[in-house]
């Protein structure tokens, strides 16, 4: 966990989304546009940035909440980051995140092709509760589904 102890996390702002949608689109094949993410700050979604002390970007990650749940709407980790803990680290500051919220557990839907956050979700404790058949696009026009997860607080 070293590699988190100097990173800073704070609210993302306007200012921040281009570089979270350059992120995005360097970690996932179908990323969102620049446009979802300012629809989910003009919507009042919970997102926050994790930055070094330069001022890179490390991750970030955006939370809706509904009635009891949390929503885990959108993480990353920058791609050189991978594999030191920062996405265990970005899942603890969105359990706290939720807890503070009065949640009782947190919601996510992950792609079946994407085991390297599925092994990091179900290590950190976020079991499988179904599918959404067809939810995400996929390559050639074809869809694929969503894994969904639960994390009870």
């Amino acid at each position: 966990m070293t590699e988190v102890a100097h990173l800073e996390l704070r609210p993302m702002v306007v200012g921040d989304v281009d570089e979270v949608h350059a992120l995005e689109c360097s970690v996932f094949p179908h990323p969102w546009s620049r446009a979802n993410f300012m629809d989910s700050l003009a919507s009042g979604y919970d997102a926050w940035v994790l930055r070094a002390p330069t001022g890179a970007l490390a991750g970030y990650f955006l939370l809706m909440y509904a009635l009891d749940e949390a929503h885990l709407l959108d993480v990353a980790v920058a791609a050189p980051l991978h594999g030191r803990g920062v996405g265990r680290y970005l899942l603890d500051r969105i359990a706290a995140r939720s807890r503070a919220e009065r949640m009782a557990s947190i919601l996510l839907e992950v792609r079946p092709s994407n085991t390297r956050a599925l092994e990091v979700y179900r290590r950190y404790g976020y079991e499988e509760i179904g599918r959404r058949k067809g939810y995400y696009p996929a390559h050639e026009g074809r869809r694929e589904d969503a894994i969904v997860m639960r994390y009870v607080l």
